[in-house]
This record gives structure tokens, C-alpha cells and sequence, in this order.
């Protein structure tokens, strides 16, 4: 689903840049007595996370949060590009895109709030999920059906895959 009645073109993309908070997950924070802020994750984002790399695809997560436990639920995907506790990602983004070489306009970020603005509009996809902020939503390219946490990521990610037959 887009915002405008065409849809985005699917088949330049070769790597998705991830927010956590909002996007893999709901945006709901548990705090423990440990001091940890627990979150969900959906288990079809992360299937979906692992076949894109497997297939080739990036996977690249930036996150103004830094937790511990969000790391180590990335890992086990084998997403090894994890940029946690950034203050600035457009910053995380350039030298990342820079030091591989990618071209934005092969890169769908998806974003839900004000933070993840700057980047959206600098990539060839920007997306959100169903819930995400007004701002998202009105630069967004490719707007899922489906809220953050609750398969969003899997949604764009199979819509790319589908669309160059890598699914």
C-alpha cells in the first residue's frame, strides 16, 4: 500500500535499513526491575529478515535505543550490520553507504517517527508501518498494512523479494 496510487519501484532495491522501536516492534517498552526495557518482536519479521540475507540482501538496523537484549535478538538473525544508541543516523547512514558503496536509491528505510525522517527522504524507498507518525507516513513511498512489531518489516520485505522473484 502507498500513499499514491502507483506503486514504488520494488526491483532497484538491494538493502533494507531498519528502525527497532515502532518498526520491529510496537513501540511498547516493559520496564524490569532489572532495569531493562523488554520488547516484542514478531517472529515472521524475523524469518523474513533472515531469508532477505540469505538471498544477498542487506540488512542494516539503526536504533536511537541502546539495549542489550535488541542486539542479541539481531544477532541470532545474523544481522551483523547494528548500529544501537545513535544520536544521529543520517550520519550512521552516510558512512555506512559511503564505506560499502550503495546507492540510496537502492536502499528502503523503514521508519515510524520524526528520527527516521532525514534518512527517509534520502533513500530510494522510504516506508512505515500501518501505525507509524503523520510525518512518516506523508514522505513514505511504501506504507504496510500492517503496524509495527506486528510483521510490518516482513511485509515490505516479501513485497521487494516477491517483486524480483527472490521470495
Amino acid at each position: 500500500m502507498t500513499p499514491s496510487s502507483t506503486l514504488p519501484d520494488l526491483q532497484a532495491i538491494k538493502a533494507f535499513v531498519l528502525d527497532v522501536d515502532g518498526v520491529l516492534t510496537d513501540g511498547t517498552l516493559l520496564a524490569l526491575n532489572s532495569g531493562e526495557q523488554a520488547r516484542a518482536f514478531h517472529i515472521r519479521d524475523g524469518f523474513a529478515i533472515r531469508h532477505a540475507l540469505t538471498k544477498g540482501y542487506r540488512i542494516v538496523i539503526i536504533s536511537g535505543r541502546q539495549e542489550e537484549g535488541v542486539r542479541k535478538r539481531l544477532e541470532s538473525l545474523d544481522v551483523h550490520d547494528i548500529y544501537l544508541g545513535v544520536d544521529d543516523k543520517m550520519k550512521i547512514f552516510n558512512n555506512y553507504i559511503n564505506h560499502h558503496r550503495l546507492d540510496p536509491a537502492h536502499i528502503a528505510y523503514m521508519g515510524d517517527d520524526v528520527p527516521d525522517l532525514e534518512v527517509m527522504r534520502r533513500v530510494g524507498l522510504p516506508a512505515c508501518p500501518a501505525d507509524a507518525a503523520e510525518d512518516a507516513r506523508a514522505i513514505s513511498r511504501y506504507v504496510a498494512k500492517l503496524p509495527g512489531g506486528h510483521g510490518a518489516v516482513r511485509e515490505l520485505i516479501e513485497a521487494v523479494m516477491k517483486a524480483q522473484k527472490t521470495w
